[in-house]
Protein backbone atom coordinates (compact mmCIF):
# COMPACT_ATOMS: atom_id res chain seq x y z
CA UNK A 1 0.00 0.00 0.00
CA UNK A 2 1.58 2.97 -1.32
CA UNK A 3 1.58 6.53 0.56
CA UNK A 4 1.38 9.54 -1.41
CA UNK A 5 3.56 12.38 -2.13
CA UNK A 6 3.62 15.24 0.14
CA UNK A 7 4.18 18.68 -1.54
CA UNK A 8 6.46 21.20 0.07
CA UNK A 9 5.26 23.11 2.71
CA UNK A 10 5.01 26.64 1.85
CA UNK A 11 5.26 29.77 4.33
CA UNK A 12 1.96 31.26 4.15
CA UNK A 13 2.52 34.76 7.31
CA UNK A 14 1.70 37.39 5.43
CA UNK A 15 1.02 35.95 1.55
CA UNK A 16 -1.57 38.02 0.12
CA UNK A 17 -4.36 35.14 -1.51
CA UNK A 18 -7.63 36.67 -2.72
CA UNK A 19 -10.68 33.58 -2.29
CA UNK A 20 -12.79 34.08 -5.08
CA UNK A 21 -16.02 33.24 -3.62
CA UNK A 22 -18.01 32.97 -0.44
CA UNK A 23 -19.89 29.73 0.47
CA UNK A 24 -19.46 25.58 1.25
CA UNK A 25 -15.86 25.91 0.13
CA UNK A 26 -14.74 29.91 0.02
CA UNK A 27 -15.43 30.38 3.95
CA UNK A 28 -13.33 27.26 5.30
CA UNK A 29 -10.61 28.11 2.73
CA UNK A 30 -10.51 31.84 3.72
CA UNK A 31 -10.58 30.76 7.67
CA UNK A 32 -7.91 28.08 6.81
CA UNK A 33 -5.45 30.34 5.14
CA UNK A 34 -5.99 33.41 7.82
CA UNK A 35 -5.40 30.89 10.62
CA UNK A 36 -1.91 30.30 8.74
CA UNK A 37 -0.77 34.14 8.66
CA UNK A 38 -2.16 34.77 5.10
CA UNK A 39 -3.34 38.51 4.47
CA UNK A 40 -6.57 37.00 3.09
CA UNK A 41 -9.01 39.45 1.18
CA UNK A 42 -12.80 37.41 -0.15
CA UNK A 43 -14.53 38.87 -3.37
CA UNK A 44 -17.76 37.69 -3.96
CA UNK A 45 -20.29 38.60 -7.10
CA UNK A 46 -23.10 38.66 -5.03
CA UNK A 47 -24.53 41.27 -1.92
CA UNK A 48 -27.47 39.73 -0.76
CA UNK A 49 -28.53 39.21 2.66
CA UNK A 50 -26.74 35.62 3.36
CA UNK A 51 -23.46 37.11 1.45
CA UNK A 52 -23.57 40.09 3.91
CA UNK A 53 -23.96 38.32 7.33
CA UNK A 54 -21.77 35.65 5.77
CA UNK A 55 -18.60 38.26 5.77
CA UNK A 56 -19.35 40.45 9.06
CA UNK A 57 -18.64 36.74 10.41
CA UNK A 58 -15.69 36.87 8.24
CA UNK A 59 -14.58 40.57 8.84
CA UNK A 60 -15.55 39.64 12.62
CA UNK A 61 -12.44 36.89 12.81
CA UNK A 62 -9.87 39.74 10.77
CA UNK A 63 -10.38 38.81 6.91
CA UNK A 64 -11.44 41.25 4.50
CA UNK A 65 -14.41 40.55 2.49
CA UNK A 66 -15.26 42.47 -0.75
CA UNK A 67 -19.41 42.23 -1.81
CA UNK A 68 -20.42 43.17 -5.30
CA UNK A 69 -17.32 43.15 -6.99
CA UNK A 70 -15.65 39.08 -8.08
CA UNK A 71 -13.72 41.14 -11.38
CA UNK A 72 -11.28 43.20 -9.95
CA UNK A 73 -8.05 41.71 -9.00
CA UNK A 74 -7.50 43.09 -5.51
CA UNK A 75 -3.98 44.97 -5.54
CA UNK A 76 -0.88 42.74 -4.40
CA UNK A 77 -2.83 39.65 -4.59
CA UNK A 78 0.02 36.59 -4.77
CA UNK A 79 -2.41 33.88 -4.95
CA UNK A 80 -6.03 32.80 -5.66
CA UNK A 81 -8.22 30.37 -3.88
CA UNK A 82 -11.19 30.02 -6.26
CA UNK A 83 -14.44 27.68 -5.13
CA UNK A 84 -15.28 25.02 -7.74
CA UNK A 85 -18.28 27.44 -9.55
CA UNK A 86 -16.39 30.01 -10.86
CA UNK A 87 -15.72 29.69 -14.68
CA UNK A 88 -12.73 30.21 -15.69
CA UNK A 89 -13.49 32.85 -18.33
CA UNK A 90 -14.50 35.08 -15.07
CA UNK A 91 -12.82 38.74 -15.66
CA UNK A 92 -10.69 38.23 -12.50
CA UNK A 93 -8.81 35.15 -13.59
CA UNK A 94 -8.23 37.26 -16.74
CA UNK A 95 -6.68 39.89 -14.53
CA UNK A 96 -4.83 37.47 -12.41
CA UNK A 97 -3.42 35.83 -15.87
CA UNK A 98 -1.89 38.58 -17.43
CA UNK A 99 -0.32 39.59 -13.33
CA UNK A 100 1.16 36.34 -13.70
CA UNK A 101 -0.75 35.32 -10.28
CA UNK A 102 -1.70 31.32 -9.86
CA UNK A 103 -4.77 30.10 -9.61
CA UNK A 104 -5.82 27.26 -6.90
CA UNK A 105 -9.27 25.53 -6.30
CA UNK A 106 -10.00 24.09 -2.50
CA UNK A 107 -8.82 20.94 -3.87
CA UNK A 108 -5.24 21.75 -4.89
CA UNK A 109 -5.39 24.10 -1.37
CA UNK A 110 -5.90 20.98 0.17
CA UNK A 111 -3.26 19.04 -1.73
CA UNK A 112 -0.55 21.88 -0.45
CA UNK A 113 -1.60 21.93 2.77
CA UNK A 114 -1.05 18.30 3.32
CA UNK A 115 1.42 17.54 6.26
CA UNK A 116 4.22 14.44 6.42
CA UNK A 117 2.48 11.12 6.14
CA UNK A 118 -0.12 12.13 4.94
CA UNK A 119 -2.68 9.74 3.39
CA UNK A 120 -2.75 9.18 -0.43
CA UNK A 121 -5.77 9.56 -2.26
CA UNK A 122 -7.58 7.04 -4.13
CA UNK A 123 -9.93 9.40 -6.90
CA UNK A 124 -12.31 9.07 -8.89
CA UNK A 125 -14.25 11.51 -11.53
CA UNK A 126 -16.36 10.54 -14.49
CA UNK A 127 -20.01 12.50 -15.81
CA UNK A 128 -21.82 9.72 -13.87
CA UNK A 129 -21.78 7.65 -10.78
CA UNK A 130 -19.07 9.23 -8.95
CA UNK A 131 -20.92 9.45 -5.73
CA UNK A 132 -21.54 5.95 -5.77
CA UNK A 133 -18.49 4.87 -6.32
CA UNK A 134 -16.50 7.25 -3.78
CA UNK A 135 -19.00 6.06 -1.35
CA UNK A 136 -18.57 1.76 -2.18
CA UNK A 137 -15.15 2.18 -2.01
CA UNK A 138 -14.71 3.73 1.43
CA UNK A 139 -16.99 0.57 1.86
CA UNK A 140 -14.81 -1.53 0.64
CA UNK A 141 -11.82 0.06 2.40
CA UNK A 142 -13.05 0.32 5.74
CA UNK A 143 -13.90 -3.85 5.08
CA UNK A 144 -10.20 -4.28 4.74
CA UNK A 145 -9.59 -2.46 8.33
CA UNK A 146 -8.52 0.87 7.33
CA UNK A 147 -8.78 4.13 8.43
CA UNK A 148 -10.90 6.43 5.57
CA UNK A 149 -13.27 8.46 4.71
CA UNK A 150 -15.48 9.57 1.54
CA UNK A 151 -14.55 13.08 0.86
CA UNK A 152 -14.59 15.82 -1.64
CA UNK A 153 -16.77 16.76 -4.24
CA UNK A 154 -19.40 14.41 -1.98
CA UNK A 155 -19.99 16.80 0.41
CA UNK A 156 -16.96 15.79 2.88
CA UNK A 157 -14.64 19.01 2.54
CA UNK A 158 -11.35 17.46 1.58
CA UNK A 159 -9.51 20.48 3.56
CA UNK A 160 -11.30 19.22 7.00
CA UNK A 161 -10.15 15.98 6.09
CA UNK A 162 -6.68 17.07 5.61
CA UNK A 163 -6.04 19.82 8.22
CA UNK A 164 -8.03 17.75 10.68
CA UNK A 165 -7.15 15.69 14.05
CA UNK A 166 -8.26 12.54 12.59
CA UNK A 167 -5.71 10.25 10.79
CA UNK A 168 -6.69 8.04 8.18
CA UNK A 169 -4.76 5.63 6.00
CA UNK A 170 -5.99 6.13 2.56
CA UNK A 171 -8.84 8.86 1.45
CA UNK A 172 -11.78 7.91 -1.25
CA UNK A 173 -12.12 11.14 -2.93
CA UNK A 174 -14.49 12.35 -5.49
CA UNK A 175 -13.72 15.00 -7.72
CA UNK A 176 -15.63 17.15 -10.55
CA UNK A 177 -14.07 18.58 -13.83
CA UNK A 178 -14.46 21.83 -12.10
CA UNK A 179 -12.37 20.63 -9.32
CA UNK A 180 -9.99 19.28 -11.37
CA UNK A 181 -9.39 22.12 -13.70
CA UNK A 182 -8.19 24.05 -10.66
CA UNK A 183 -6.00 21.57 -9.55
CA UNK A 184 -2.84 21.43 -11.46
CA UNK A 185 -0.36 19.36 -8.98
CA UNK A 186 -3.02 16.50 -7.41
CA UNK A 187 -1.48 13.11 -7.83
CA UNK A 188 -3.35 10.46 -6.58
CA UNK A 189 -1.96 7.47 -5.68
CA UNK A 190 -4.77 5.73 -8.72
CA UNK A 191 -8.11 6.95 -10.08
CA UNK A 192 -10.71 6.32 -12.26
CA UNK A 193 -12.45 8.00 -15.04
CA UNK A 194 -15.73 6.25 -14.55
CA UNK A 195 -17.62 7.62 -18.33
CA UNK A 196 -17.70 10.45 -20.20
CA UNK A 197 -20.82 12.32 -21.64
CA UNK A 198 -21.43 15.84 -22.61
CA UNK A 199 -21.94 17.91 -19.30
CA UNK A 200 -21.24 21.37 -17.91
CA UNK A 201 -20.45 22.41 -21.48
CA UNK A 202 -21.57 25.83 -20.75
CA UNK A 203 -18.76 25.81 -18.01
CA UNK A 204 -15.87 24.23 -19.86
CA UNK A 205 -16.40 25.70 -23.44
CA UNK A 206 -16.41 22.58 -24.99
CA UNK A 207 -16.34 18.78 -24.96
CA UNK A 208 -12.46 18.59 -25.42
CA UNK A 209 -11.92 20.61 -22.57
CA UNK A 210 -14.41 18.87 -20.61
CA UNK A 211 -12.87 16.06 -21.31
CA UNK A 212 -9.12 17.61 -20.83
CA UNK A 213 -10.08 18.54 -17.16
CA UNK A 214 -11.32 15.12 -16.51
CA UNK A 215 -8.04 13.69 -17.52
CA UNK A 216 -5.99 15.41 -15.51
CA UNK A 217 -6.76 12.87 -12.69
CA UNK A 218 -4.79 10.45 -14.04
CA UNK A 219 -1.45 12.95 -13.91
CA UNK A 220 1.02 11.51 -12.13
CA UNK A 221 -1.05 8.24 -10.95
CA UNK A 222 1.05 5.61 -9.58
CA UNK A 223 0.04 2.64 -9.22
CA UNK A 224 -3.28 2.59 -11.68
CA UNK A 225 -5.04 4.49 -13.87
CA UNK A 226 -8.46 2.79 -14.09
CA UNK A 227 -10.58 3.04 -17.23
CA UNK A 228 -14.04 1.70 -18.56
CA UNK A 229 -13.49 -0.48 -21.74
CA UNK A 230 -17.18 0.26 -22.84
CA UNK A 231 -16.23 4.12 -22.86
CA UNK A 232 -12.95 4.76 -25.23
CA UNK A 233 -12.63 8.15 -24.35
CA UNK A 234 -11.81 6.92 -20.66
CA UNK A 235 -9.14 5.21 -22.42
CA UNK A 236 -7.61 7.70 -24.05
CA UNK A 237 -7.19 9.90 -21.52
CA UNK A 238 -5.16 6.86 -19.63
CA UNK A 239 -2.81 6.82 -22.79
CA UNK A 240 -2.60 10.70 -22.64
CA UNK A 241 -1.45 11.27 -19.08
CA UNK A 242 2.11 11.48 -17.73
CA UNK A 243 2.21 9.08 -14.85
CA UNK A 244 4.81 7.91 -13.01
CA UNK A 245 7.30 4.80 -13.68
CA UNK A 246 5.22 1.56 -13.63
CA UNK A 247 1.69 2.91 -12.91
CA UNK A 248 -0.54 0.47 -15.21
CA UNK A 249 -3.53 0.88 -17.45
CA UNK A 250 -6.54 -1.26 -15.75
CA UNK A 251 -9.75 -1.46 -17.46
CA UNK A 252 -13.39 -2.55 -16.48
CA UNK A 253 -15.83 -4.38 -18.16
CA UNK A 254 -19.23 -5.60 -17.67
CA UNK A 255 -17.97 -8.46 -19.80
CA UNK A 256 -15.67 -10.73 -19.84
CA UNK A 257 -12.45 -9.19 -18.79
CA UNK A 258 -9.18 -9.37 -20.39
CA UNK A 259 -5.95 -9.51 -18.76
CA UNK A 260 -5.22 -6.22 -16.35
CA UNK A 261 -9.15 -5.91 -16.23
CA UNK A 262 -11.44 -6.75 -13.92
CA UNK A 263 -15.52 -7.96 -14.97
CA UNK A 264 -17.89 -10.31 -14.66
CA UNK A 265 -17.78 -14.16 -15.93
CA UNK A 266 -21.21 -16.03 -14.86
CA UNK A 267 -22.52 -13.39 -12.28
CA UNK A 268 -19.53 -13.21 -10.57
CA UNK A 269 -17.45 -9.84 -10.67
CA UNK A 270 -13.71 -11.34 -11.09
CA UNK A 271 -10.14 -9.62 -11.29
CA UNK A 272 -7.36 -10.53 -13.61
CA UNK A 273 -5.50 -7.39 -13.20
CA UNK A 274 -4.05 -7.87 -9.44
CA UNK A 275 -3.17 -11.38 -9.66
CA UNK A 276 0.05 -13.65 -10.31
CA UNK A 277 -0.36 -14.88 -13.91
CA UNK A 278 -3.11 -12.56 -14.93
CA UNK A 279 -2.71 -14.31 -18.77
CA UNK A 280 -4.80 -17.62 -17.11
CA UNK A 281 -5.34 -16.39 -13.84
CA UNK A 282 -8.72 -14.80 -12.14
CA UNK A 283 -9.61 -13.60 -8.68
CA UNK A 284 -13.11 -14.09 -7.69
CA UNK A 285 -14.45 -10.61 -6.16
CA UNK A 286 -18.22 -11.15 -5.36
CA UNK A 287 -21.61 -11.91 -7.27
CA UNK A 288 -23.65 -9.53 -8.85
CA UNK A 289 -26.25 -10.02 -6.01
CA UNK A 290 -23.88 -8.59 -3.36
CA UNK A 291 -24.36 -5.05 -5.28
CA UNK A 292 -27.24 -3.44 -4.38
CA UNK A 293 -28.91 -2.28 -7.28
CA UNK A 294 -27.91 -4.89 -9.30
CA UNK A 295 -28.27 -2.58 -12.33
CA UNK A 296 -25.45 -2.56 -15.16
CA UNK A 297 -24.57 0.96 -14.64
CA UNK A 298 -24.11 0.08 -10.22
CA UNK A 299 -22.12 -2.95 -11.29
CA UNK A 300 -19.65 -1.02 -13.35
CA UNK A 301 -18.84 1.38 -10.35
CA UNK A 302 -18.75 -1.73 -8.08
CA UNK A 303 -16.10 -2.64 -10.62
CA UNK A 304 -14.27 0.68 -10.78
CA UNK A 305 -14.13 0.90 -6.84
CA UNK A 306 -13.47 -2.93 -6.57
CA UNK A 307 -10.32 -1.84 -8.91
CA UNK A 308 -8.93 0.89 -6.87
CA UNK A 309 -9.32 -0.95 -3.84
CA UNK A 310 -7.17 -4.07 -5.42
CA UNK A 311 -4.75 -0.93 -6.87
CA UNK A 312 -4.16 -0.23 -2.72
CA UNK A 313 -3.63 -3.72 -2.07
CA UNK A 314 -6.79 -4.53 -0.50
CA UNK A 315 -7.97 -8.34 -0.58
CA UNK A 316 -10.40 -10.13 -2.39
CA UNK A 317 -12.68 -10.64 0.66
CA UNK A 318 -12.78 -6.98 1.90
CA UNK A 319 -14.04 -6.58 -1.70
CA UNK A 320 -16.69 -8.41 -0.88
CA UNK A 321 -17.50 -7.57 2.49
CA UNK A 322 -17.62 -3.88 1.63
CA UNK A 323 -19.95 -4.41 -1.45
CA UNK A 324 -22.09 -6.22 0.68
CA UNK A 325 -22.33 -3.65 3.31
CA UNK A 326 -22.78 -0.92 0.88
CA UNK A 327 -26.31 0.99 0.51
CA UNK A 328 -26.60 3.73 -2.51
CA UNK A 329 -27.71 7.41 -1.37
CA UNK A 330 -31.78 8.12 -2.16
CA UNK A 331 -33.05 9.07 -5.25
CA UNK A 332 -30.26 6.80 -6.85
CA UNK A 333 -32.10 3.51 -8.64
CA UNK A 334 -34.22 3.70 -5.47
CA UNK A 335 -36.66 0.76 -5.14
CA UNK A 336 -39.60 2.76 -3.47
CA UNK A 337 -42.75 0.51 -3.52
CA UNK A 338 -44.78 -2.14 -5.44
CA UNK A 339 -48.33 -1.57 -6.08
CA UNK A 340 -50.24 -3.66 -7.85
CA UNK A 341 -47.63 -5.67 -9.37
CA UNK A 342 -46.44 -2.24 -10.52
CA UNK A 343 -42.64 -1.45 -9.32
CA UNK A 344 -41.64 2.04 -8.74
CA UNK A 345 -37.84 2.88 -8.76
CA UNK A 346 -36.62 6.94 -8.05
CA UNK A 347 -33.27 8.01 -10.08
CA UNK A 348 -34.31 11.51 -9.69
CA UNK A 349 -30.19 11.92 -9.69
CA UNK A 350 -30.31 11.05 -12.91
CA UNK A 351 -30.40 14.88 -13.98
CA UNK A 352 -28.47 14.28 -17.71
CA UNK A 353 -29.32 12.02 -20.43
CA UNK A 354 -26.18 9.77 -20.07
CA UNK A 355 -26.92 9.20 -16.07
CA UNK A 356 -31.20 8.62 -17.42
CA UNK A 357 -29.98 6.12 -20.02
CA UNK A 358 -28.04 3.83 -17.80
CA UNK A 359 -30.99 4.15 -15.59
CA UNK A 360 -33.15 2.91 -18.54
CA UNK A 361 -31.34 -0.02 -19.46
CA UNK A 362 -31.42 -1.64 -16.05
CA UNK A 363 -35.37 -1.90 -16.38
CA UNK A 364 -37.84 -3.37 -18.90
CA UNK A 365 -40.57 -2.70 -19.65
CA UNK A 366 -40.77 0.97 -18.20
CA UNK A 367 -43.49 3.64 -18.10
CA UNK A 368 -40.79 6.71 -18.34
CA UNK A 369 -41.25 10.06 -16.34
CA UNK A 370 -39.26 12.63 -17.23
CA UNK A 371 -38.13 16.20 -17.92
CA UNK A 372 -37.36 19.12 -16.38
CA UNK A 373 -34.53 21.57 -17.20
CA UNK A 374 -32.89 20.72 -20.21
CA UNK A 375 -29.70 22.67 -19.38
CA UNK A 376 -29.24 22.45 -23.43
CA UNK A 377 -29.31 18.93 -24.05
CA UNK A 378 -30.68 17.07 -26.62
CA UNK A 379 -32.50 13.84 -26.18
CA UNK A 380 -33.16 11.63 -29.83
CA UNK A 381 -30.21 9.03 -29.24
CA UNK A 382 -31.62 8.92 -25.76
CA UNK A 383 -34.94 7.74 -27.09
CA UNK A 384 -33.64 5.83 -29.97
CA UNK A 385 -31.49 3.40 -27.70
CA UNK A 386 -33.99 3.27 -25.28
CA UNK A 387 -37.61 3.17 -27.25
CA UNK A 388 -37.80 -0.28 -27.38
CA UNK A 389 -37.98 -0.40 -23.39
CA UNK A 390 -40.77 2.14 -23.43
CA UNK A 391 -44.60 0.95 -22.49
CA UNK A 392 -45.33 4.69 -22.20
CA UNK A 393 -43.98 8.26 -20.97
CA UNK A 394 -45.09 10.52 -18.87
CA UNK A 395 -43.62 14.18 -19.30
CA UNK A 396 -43.37 16.76 -16.77
CA UNK A 397 -40.91 20.24 -16.57
CA UNK A 398 -40.47 23.25 -18.12
CA UNK A 399 -38.48 21.15 -21.30
CA UNK A 400 -40.71 18.64 -21.12
CA UNK A 401 -41.14 19.39 -24.97
CA UNK A 402 -38.00 18.40 -26.14
CA UNK A 403 -38.86 14.63 -24.90
CA UNK A 404 -41.83 14.77 -26.56
CA UNK A 405 -40.57 15.89 -29.75
CA UNK A 406 -37.65 13.43 -29.78
CA UNK A 407 -40.05 10.75 -28.54
CA UNK A 408 -42.36 11.28 -31.70
CA UNK A 409 -40.05 11.40 -33.98
CA UNK A 410 -38.15 7.91 -32.63
CA UNK A 411 -41.06 6.19 -30.42
CA UNK A 412 -43.66 7.29 -32.34
CA UNK A 413 -45.84 4.05 -31.20
CA UNK A 414 -44.90 4.72 -27.15
CA UNK A 415 -48.34 6.74 -25.64
CA UNK A 416 -47.24 9.94 -24.19
CA UNK A 417 -48.60 12.08 -21.43
CA UNK A 418 -47.67 15.37 -21.37
CA UNK A 419 -48.48 17.41 -18.05
CA UNK A 420 -48.73 21.15 -18.93
CA UNK A 421 -48.16 22.00 -15.76
CA UNK A 422 -45.11 23.03 -13.41
CA UNK A 423 -46.21 23.25 -9.78
CA UNK A 424 -44.67 20.68 -7.55
CA UNK A 425 -47.84 18.88 -7.51
CA UNK A 426 -47.60 17.69 -10.79
CA UNK A 427 -45.60 14.80 -9.63
CA UNK A 428 -48.65 13.27 -8.22
CA UNK A 429 -50.53 13.63 -11.37
CA UNK A 430 -47.36 12.32 -12.91
CA UNK A 431 -47.93 9.24 -10.75
CA UNK A 432 -51.53 8.66 -11.06
CA UNK A 433 -51.12 8.64 -15.29
CA UNK A 434 -48.12 6.56 -14.67
CA UNK A 435 -50.01 3.96 -13.22
CA UNK A 436 -52.64 3.99 -15.45
CA UNK A 437 -50.18 3.64 -18.08
CA UNK A 438 -48.29 0.74 -16.69
CA UNK A 439 -49.08 -3.13 -16.58
CA UNK A 440 -48.28 -5.91 -13.68
CA UNK A 441 -44.25 -6.42 -13.91
CA UNK A 442 -43.65 -2.89 -15.45
CA UNK A 443 -41.43 -0.61 -14.20
CA UNK A 444 -42.16 2.80 -13.34
CA UNK A 445 -39.06 4.97 -13.28
CA UNK A 446 -38.22 8.40 -12.80
CA UNK A 447 -35.34 9.36 -14.74
CA UNK A 448 -35.84 12.79 -15.16
CA UNK A 449 -32.40 13.52 -17.71
CA UNK A 450 -33.18 16.81 -16.87
CA UNK A 451 -32.26 19.16 -13.64
CA UNK A 452 -34.93 19.96 -11.37
CA UNK A 453 -34.83 23.67 -10.27
CA UNK A 454 -38.21 24.78 -12.08
CA UNK A 455 -40.15 22.78 -10.29
CA UNK A 456 -37.95 21.25 -6.98
CA UNK A 457 -35.82 23.05 -4.89
CA UNK A 458 -33.24 19.84 -5.93
CA UNK A 459 -33.28 16.51 -6.63
CA UNK A 460 -33.73 15.05 -3.64
CA UNK A 461 -37.05 16.86 -3.48
CA UNK A 462 -38.38 15.95 -6.36
CA UNK A 463 -37.63 12.48 -5.68
CA UNK A 464 -39.29 12.77 -2.77
CA UNK A 465 -42.69 14.07 -3.93
CA UNK A 466 -42.03 11.10 -6.06
CA UNK A 467 -41.73 8.48 -3.23
CA UNK A 468 -44.59 10.58 -1.78
CA UNK A 469 -46.68 10.28 -4.40
CA UNK A 470 -46.00 6.59 -5.04
CA UNK A 471 -46.84 5.71 -1.28
CA UNK A 472 -49.75 7.46 -1.21
CA UNK A 473 -51.24 5.40 -4.41
CA UNK A 474 -49.93 2.42 -2.49
CA UNK A 475 -52.20 3.21 0.65
CA UNK A 476 -55.27 4.88 -1.25
CA UNK A 477 -55.07 3.49 -4.66
CA UNK A 478 -54.83 6.82 -5.96
CA UNK A 479 -51.75 9.79 -5.55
Amino acid sequence: MGIGKVTEQLDWNGKKVTVAGLGVSGIPAARVLHARGALVTVVNDGDDERSRAQAAELEAEGITVRLGDGATLPTGTELIVTTPGWQPDKPLFAAAAEAGVEVWGDVELAWRLRGPGAAPWLAVTGTNGKTTTVRMLASILEAAGLRTAAVGNIGVSLLDAVLGEQEYDVLAVELSSYQLHWAPSVRAHSAAVLNLAPDHLDWHGSMEAYAADKGRIYEGNQVACVYNVADKVTEDLVREADVEEGCRAIGFTLGTPGPSQLGVVEGILVDRAFVENRQKNAQELAEVSDVQPPAPHNIANALAAAALARAFGVEAKAVRDGLKAFRPDPHRIELVEEVEGVTYVDDSKATNTHAAEASLAAYDPIVWIAGGLAKGATFDELVQRSAKRLRGAVLIGADRALIREALARHAPEVPVVDLDRTDTGAMSEAVREAARLARPGDTVLLAPACASMDMFTNYNKRGEAFADAVRALAATGDA
